[in-house]
Formats: structure tokens, sequence, C-alpha cells
């Protein structure tokens, strides 16, 4: 029996993130999200932002355009590419008539609205990062390799360096994988 399509827009929106990776054939750590932007006609600009902007995304003479945020953390700005690339391919209908800002990612901030589920396209965005950046195959066979301890997180600090994720990315990726 054929495998029904799944109908949470999570769940989809990861799904998008690993063909991507598969039609790109990006099978190792950490994934080049930096390069991902040109294989889709994408550009990426970095330029000192309001600390709360993370990145922006908007289509300019046809052209995508992502903006982060180059006083953020790297691996902040890994993210923020990532959630952008979610836009971009879940969402470019939208893009095209306005100019998307993201001040903070809701679901990994875990505010009133990511909590309530009502901004999907913010909840998607990051489903797909979260996806991109750390693969399901790729982050189930480095779990089966570590020993873990309650009281020690440098396992989970180990891993989200391999991954060039927070440890809060992380730990979000590893309660939604699926």
């Amino acid at each position: 029996m054929a495998d029904k399509q799944n109908d949470d827009p999570r769940i989809q929106a990861q799904e998008r993130a690993q063909e991507l990776l598969d039609k790109l054939g990006l099978r190792s750590l950490p994934i080049p999200v930096e390069k991902i932007p040109k294989s889709l006609g994408a550009l990426i600009r970095f330029s000192p932002l309001d600390q709360e902007l993370s990145g922006m995304i908007f289509i300019k003479d046809g052209v995508p355009i992502i903006g982060v945020n180059s006083l953020h953390h790297p691996n902040r700005q890994r993210f923020t590419i990532a959630h952008e690339l979610g836009h971009l391919v879940l969402h470019r209908p939208i893009l095209s008539s306005e100019v998307h800002v993201d001040k903070k990612f809701p679901v990994l901030m875990r505010d009133a609205l990511a909590a309530s589920g009502t901004d999907l396209i913010e909840i998607q965005a990051n489903n797909f990062a979260a996806a991109l950046l750390m693969p399901k195959v790729l982050l189930e066979a480095a779990l089966a390799k570590i020993e873990f301890d309650i009281e020690d997180a440098s396992p989970f600090e180990e891993l989200a360096k391999r991954f060039r994720v927070s440890r809060e990315t992380l730990e979000y990726r590893i309660s939604n994988l699926r």
C-alpha cells in the first residue's frame, strides 16, 4: 500500500527540505546552507541589522534576496538562511507581493503566538530550516552513536557543533523528529 501524503504542514515542510537536500546531493555535515540559495537563483546579503531582526526575504526584479543580520552568531545566521529558504521554497507566491521580515523565530522562542499554533507560515519555515540543517537520517545516525546522561549536556553541545547549530535548535529538532 502506498504511503498517504502527510497532511501536517510541519511534516510537509520537513519533507520539502529533504527533497531539496536530495536534489542537491547534500549528505554530509555540516550542511553548506550558505551555498543553497544560489542553486535556487537567490542571493544572500549580510548586513548589520537591529538586534531583534534576524533576517528577511524579498524578491527584487525577479531575484529572491535573503537578508541576514551580520551581527548575529554564525549558527544563528545559518538558521536564518535556512528559515528564509523555507519561505522561498514553501511560500514563494507570498514573497512576490511583500517583503517578509523575521524579527524572531516564533517556534524556537516558544512565544504565545507559536504556542497557539496560529502563525503557520513561521512554523513551517522553522520546521523546514531545522530539517535542512539537521537532516533526519544524519541526525538519527549521530544520535545512535551517543550515550546520554541526564546530568551531562556535553553530548548535545558536541552534536550541535557538528551540525553548526545552537544546542536549543538541536533540542527542538530532536523533540520534533518525525
